[in-house]
């Protein structure tokens, strides 16, 4: 197998779909644009969503992409060989597929990109495939695994089917596995039988890396061992929910993804994802930090190896270290690193240098790289308040013993809750001083009940999944661009969108200016918005070549993030008069007649240099 750099292996697999018939979009950004339904780009395919439905792509049907990816719900999983909170992932998407080689041509490309190019051994790989499902009333997919099966044979394999990997594991040699609808079925609600009328879903078939052929022969894909590790997923999306149960789609859609840094891993022929070229040299500057081994404190490398690669990125798409939203978890990943530093021996700053690292290798990301000072700067500054914050917490907590001679789990909640306090440094400032921590217990409970109320206050914003396509919702986008467009002419063209939050009730919205709006400023800019509803203006699309687009005015915050041939929104009145012209995914309404009437609630600071406007709609 070849060992490659990460730039190495990315243009392998953009090159590779590329002499095949792809066409290349950029990495979305980490923060869904117009998407109240969650914080940040979680998969490949959350921005290909619009398309998945039918909307048609600009620059054709078959696509091949790296996109960057978050997933928060790893941070507490950080710390073993495989959990990432960063991590990139390559994809290849084919829209309205012909149905009757789709299945073909997605496992010959990948197939050939692994085994071919990049010389995985095919002993080593192991499919898993859907077995049918009664319930459903969906037959195996024997497309799929007539496919791979002749894939192994022409490579000298006999590809053994386990139909009941959870009786016989790999004992009789299995090498495609199929399981039912609870591993092999991919559809947005997760089960198919919460699947709402209408939606698209299939079978899927994983590709798993063995790291150990000589292992525990019960062992199988689904086990979960740390013996097997997915390196990618080709989900078939054939069918469509109707009332009268599951319906075959005429024109389907193929969605593969797969983790860059896991193929990396098998390349690498070593479980430790974090042994892989994606994490070397920022290794490398870590041991030379700490004077501390990588084998010596593991997790604590671990932590602070992706969580920095993390906060990175996240600065660079626009979630600065803060108090709420994206950014706390931006905040949350730094200091957590901070904590695993002091766990490793460093007592000072060093997490903008491990940054600088990441940031230099990223040759891939250019804007990441014409960011860098801003970004370091970003991370000393969270790095500084951050050592006060423990200083401030040590100097409370003696306060809290002097009057009360002793620190409960809750009180030690009320710490973090309120000075950012950590719970492990609080008992280790407990431990020196010659005090233990009482009713530990009670830390939990604190955090639940905190838990609770913070998921009562944000009930309905942060659901999982997909951008909420109510006529509500679309109105307010559609408005956003009236938004962008009043500012610009109140303010000035140096206007641009920093950021966006739309729901069915209100938007929220940011954009750079750096001073506060006047009462007569803000009059202004509902003014233009209302006026451009009331002209019962026609929202128009078309298609462009991105740099015809940006020469020709249009306005774009995110230039970068767009592919080649842009879809650019026109919302012109009947006298010509063109009220707003922007780059933009949708959707949109078709006209403001029945818009309503626009109202700015609250013009307040985001961050330094960028002002944050929520509006509403009043029928």
């Amino acid at each position: 197998m070849m060992k490659m750099t990460p730039d190495e292996l990315r243009k392998s697999y953009i090159d590779f779909m590329k002499r095949i018939g792809g066409s290349q979009v950029p990495s979305s950004s980490l923060l869904p644009e117009n998407d109240p339904s969650t914080l940040f780009t979680g998969s490949g395919m959350q921005p290909m969503v619009p398309y998945l439905l039918g909307e048609k792509h600009p620059i054709g049907n078959e696509i091949t992409n790296i996109q960057k990816c978050l997933r928060t719900v790893d941070i507490d999983e950080v710390g073993d060989m495989s959990h990432l909170t960063f991590f990139e992932m390559i994809g290849r998407w084919e829209f309205k597929a012909n149905e009757n080689n789709y299945k073909k041509k997605q496992i010959d490309a990948i197939w050939n990109w692994q085994i071919n190019e990049l010389g995985i051994d095919p002993n080593r790989l192991y499919i898993s495939a859907f077995k049918g499902s009664d319930d459903m009333n969906i037959q195996k997919d024997t497309e799929a695994i007539q496919i791979w099966s002749e894939k192994f044979k022409s490579v000298g394999i006999e590809p053994i089917i386990e139909d009941d990997p959870y009786k016989y594991g790999t004992s009789r040699g299995g090498k495609i596995f199929l399981y039912n609808e609870k591993e092999n079925w991919w559809s947005r609600a997760g089960s198919p039988l919460d699947m709402p009328v209408g939606e698209p879903g299939g079978p899927d078939s994983e590709m798993f890396y063995d790291f150990e052929p000589d292992g525990d022969p019960l062992e199988h894909p689904a086990s979960e061992s740390e013996r097997f590790l997915e390196i990618g997923n080709n989900v078939f999306m054939c069918y469509k929910k109707e009332d009268t149960g599951f319906v075959k789609m005429k024109n389907p859609n193929i969605d593969y993804g797969g983790g860059l840094e896991r193929v990396a891993t098998a390349l690498n022929g070593d479980r430790d994802i974090y042994n892989t070229a994606f994490f070397l040299n920022a290794k490398k500057k870590l041991i030379e930090l700490s004077g501390t081994e990588y084998n010596d404190d593991l997790k604590s490398f671990r932590i602070i190896l992706d969580h920095v690669r993390a906060a990175t990125f996240l600065i660079n798409d626009g979630a600065e270290p803060a108090n709420s939203d994206a950014g706390y978890i931006t905040r949350r990943l730094l200091r957590r690193a901070i904590r695993a530093g002091k766990k490793i021996g460093i007592q000072g700053n060093f997490l903008s240098e491990l940054s600088e690292v990441y940031i230099e290798e990223a040759t891939a990301y250019e804007d990441l790289i014409s960011n860098k000072k801003k970004v370091i700067e970003i991370i000393k500054k969270e790095e500084n308040l951050f050592h006060k914050t423990l200083q401030q917490g040590e100097i409370e907590i003696q306060k809290h013993l002097k009057n009360k001679g002793k620190v409960t789990g809750a009180d030690a909640f009320y710490f973090y809750e309120t000075y950012g306090f950590p719970l492990e440094l609080t008992e280790e400032f407990l431990t020196e001083n010659g005090y233990s921590m009482e009713d530990k217990a009670s830390y939990a409970e604190a955090a639940k009940k905190h838990t609770d109320k913070s998921r009562t206050a944000s009930a309905g914003k942060f659901k999982g999944g997909l951008s909420d396509h109510s006529t509500e919702t679309t109105g307010l986008h559609t408005v956003a661009h009236l938004l962008l467009a009043g500012l610009r002419e109140v303010l000035g063209d140096h206007v641009h969108q920093k950021g966006s939050n739309i729901t069915s009730e209100r938007l929220r919205y940011d954009f750079n200016h750096d001073e506060k709006l006047t009462s007569e400023q803000i009059e202004k800019v509902e003014n233009y918005v209302n006026d451009a509803i009331s002209s019962k203006a026609v929202i128009y699309i078309s298609e462009l070549p991105k740099t015809e687009a940006k020469e020709s005015g249009v306005e774009g915050s995110f230039w970068d993030k767009y592919p080649d041939v842009v879809k650019v929104y026109t919302i012109q009145d009947n006298d010509g008069k063109v009220w707003s012209r922007e780059v933009c995914g949708g959707p949109h309404v078709e006209d403001t007649t029945n818009l309503g009437k626009f109202h700015i609630e609250k013009e307040q600071s985001s961050s330094a240099g960028v002002r944050r406007i929520k509006g509403v709609i009043s029928k």
